[in-house]
């Protein structure tokens, strides 16, 4: 909205004077104000009152209180809300306003210090200037600008229902009730404990968010200073965090090496020897990476994508080109399977190329260990896949040139940090499977590279869902269908003390099946040798745990049995769905459930059913994946701030923390 421009040539009476304010100007938190200058205000106080009495524009963007002004103190209040200005425990800076029984503290934008106002009832007894200043206003004004932005952005207020959970940055967690007019003037209506009711006018929702976390949220109370309290200490470890990711981002930057070679032959090789078609989302985030390289900083990239999107292949490709800079790179995974698998897959792959590939785990003998480690110091091993075994002091590198984390989020801050100091320039590329919120992505965007893989393969199908009774007869005929087409199937029994009973059912059901355990309490090398037997198809019906959640990748696996769906959470059921129908096969998922179905359980089996579409986690996740992404990325102790003010306020705090410590 653009308001009528006030000649800077005239020149009104100056409304601050020496030793006392009668009357005072706050204006609101809008573009169009934020690009004057304090004195610009003061000069045209005249001018404003008069053009106030004539256009509603300036009646609704502006506030001018006098000492011994009848002033209702509730409106007065939420003149300042509707104006732009946050209320805060304490006001410390500019576009705050804090209440303490009958004393209102403003920062006004149009002044360079806050204002205090002592009510006596609806009366304005006096208005005084607090000893605050702003040093730079200019920079303090584009970080509000920048604040609106975010207020924008972290909104997402699509789709409301009844029932959702709202945060508003002033009052905090409600719930949403209905929009409404009044007085021909529209409302969302909130409600709070002890049936306290907010009405929010529809056109300045850029207070509210939608609430994203872990736990049922505490419903707060209007007027009460707990919400400010809690505010405060999040917006206060924001900060803290802040200030750790700045400084680790600044010790980076610092850091250089020698740019890699330009691809070769053997990186086009590699490239053509792919089965499949690359996506777009995949071509960009190479492409990203191939300019990393390029540079002479160091890589510290994150790759987010769902299960089987190809975020392997990518890792894949730029170890090789690192290897043809002739450096050695590293993958490090969380399980033995997982990285006996993803070296099974790169021999593979690089079975007619001329690099020299190693697994190194605490399952191999100690002399094959020994033997891997001389050859990793000496330079003859290129790629090196493990576990944390890698961690160990034993191990070094004649060269290390990349660290590839896969699974990143199952590993701890000390891990990713031992090996980093390997090398102060070492490029890091971590892959997550968990989604990370947009919200996210946008606070850190200015740190950390992040990379978002959100289109599935080319020729993949959405796995088809059933959620039903559990019944034999449905069991038998999954199982059947599938070994009838020569495919493979997991069957999740969670529960380890009767997984035996399972199996047996399951021979007793389907006599020609070939049917294996997995489950944790294995030994690995047993482990390891299931689940080689599963991948050369020697097996062909696995009953498991949901130890299949972490990684793996089967194409042949196309029908996933799990026993009682109701027993896992909605991330997890969409994780482990997510590890079938990794080929352009149609693949299909039974969810079981038994007789006693709780409305929770209904609830999730049907957002699991909705979301059949693929990449639908970052729609369905809301509540459970996002917040769980942010918890992963930010570390464990971010998630109870998170679960306090919810994920997309937490997120708009962090922007602004960074945007107020980064170096101009």
């Amino acid at each position: 909205m653009s308001s009528p421009l006030l000649p800077v040539s005239l020149v009104g009476v100056k409304m601050i004077k020496e030793k006392n304010l009668n009357r005072v100007l706050i204006v609101s938190i809008i573009p169009y104000f934020l690009e004057k200058g304090s004195f610009w205000f003061e000069e045209n106080f005249e001018k404003i009152l008069q053009i106030r009495k004539v256009q509603s524009w300036w009646q609704d963007n502006t506030l001018i209180p006098e000492e011994n002004q009848i002033f209702n103190f509730s409106q007065f209040l939420r003149k300042l809300d509707e104006l732009g200005y946050e209320k805060v425990y304490k006001v410390g800076g500019i576009g705050e306003f804090s209440q303490r029984g009958g004393i209102i503290e403003v920062f006004p934008i149009n002044l360079n210090f806050p204002l205090r106002f002592e009510f006596l009832g609806n009366k304005i007894l006096e208005i005084e200037r607090l000893k605050i200043e702003v040093k730079n206003e200019k920079e303090v004004k584009e970080r509000l600008k920048k604040k609106l932005k975010y207020q924008k952005i972290y909104s997402q207020l699509d789709h409301l229902k009844t029932g959702d959970f709202l945060v508003h940055l002033d009052h905090g967690i409600g719930i949403y009730n209905q929009q409404l007019t009044i007085n021909n003037q529209q409302y969302h209506q909130l409600e709070y404990a002890e049936g306290d009711r907010l009405y929010v006018p529809v056109g300045l929702e850029r207070k509210l968010s939608r609430y994203i976390g872990f736990t049922q949220p505490k419903i707060s109370r209007l007027g009460s200073p707990l919400w400010q309290r809690t505010k405060k200490k999040i917006k206060e470890e924001a900060e803290k965090l802040a200030k750790e990711l700045l400084e680790i981002a600044t010790i980076r930057e610092i850091a250089t090496r020698p740019p890699y070679l330009p691809s070769n032959e053997i990186d086009f090789q590699l490239a053509s020897g792919f089965q499949y078609t690359e996506t777009p989302d995949q071509i960009q985030v190479i492409e990203e990476i191939e300019k990393d390289l390029e540079k002479n900083r160091p890589i510290d990239r994150l790759i987010c994508g769902d299960v089987g999107f190809g975020k392997t292949e990518i890792a894949l490709r730029t170890m090789i080109r690192v290897v043809n800079s002739g450096y050695q790179a590293v993958m490090i995974c969380p399980t033995t399977i997982l990285a006996n698998q993803h070296f099974q897959n790169f021999k593979e792959r690089l079975k007619n190329l001329p690099v020299k590939i190693n697994l190194l785990s605490r399952l191999q003998l100690k002399r094959e260990q020994k033997e891997i480690i001389k050859k990793l110091r000496e330079g003859k091993i290129d790629i090196i896949i493990g576990t944390h075994r890698i961690l160990s002091k034993d191990v070094a590198f004649k060269n290390l040139g990349i660290l590839i984390i896969d699974d990143e989020q199952r590993f701890g801050v000390r891990q990713k940090e031992k090996l980093r100091k390997i090398r102060s320039s070492l490029d890091v590329l971590s892959l997550s499977a968990t989604p990370i919120p947009r919200t996210l992505y946008l606070a850190l965007s200015s740190l950390k590279k992040i990379s978002l893989i959100q289109t599935p393969p080319v020729g993949r199908l959405p796995v088809k869902t059933f959620i039903l009774p559990w019944s034999e007869k449905v069991i038998k005929e999954a199982i059947e269908n599938e070994i009838s087409r020569g495919g493979q199937i997991y069957y999740l029994h969670n529960r380890i003390e009767t997984i035996g009973v399972v199996k047996n059912l399951l021979e007793n059901l389907v006599p020609g099946a070939r049917i294996g355990i997995a489950h944790g309490r294995l030994r690995e090398k047993e482990l390891i040798k299931v689940m080689t037997k599963f991948q050369n198809k020697i097996i062909n019906v696995l009953v498991a745990t949901t130890i299949i959640e972490n990684g793996l990748d089967f194409p042949n696996v196309n029908t996933l049995i799990v026993a009682d769906g109701t027993r896992l959470g909605l991330a997890e059921a969409y994780q482990i769905r997510g590890r079938v129908g990794r080929s352009h096969i149609k693949a299909f998922a039974y969810f079981l459930y038994g007789r006693n179905l709780s409305e929770k359980a209904k609830m999730r089996l049907k957002a699991l059913k909705e979301a059949e579409a693929l990449g639908s986690g970052y729609r369905i996740a809301l509540k459970d994946l996002e917040i769980r992404g942010a918890g992963n990325i930010l570390g464990r102790e971010q998630s109870g701030n998170i679960n306090q003010v919810g994920l997309n306020l937490y997120c708009q705090m962090l922007s602004e923390a960074i945007e107020k410590l980064k170096p101009k």
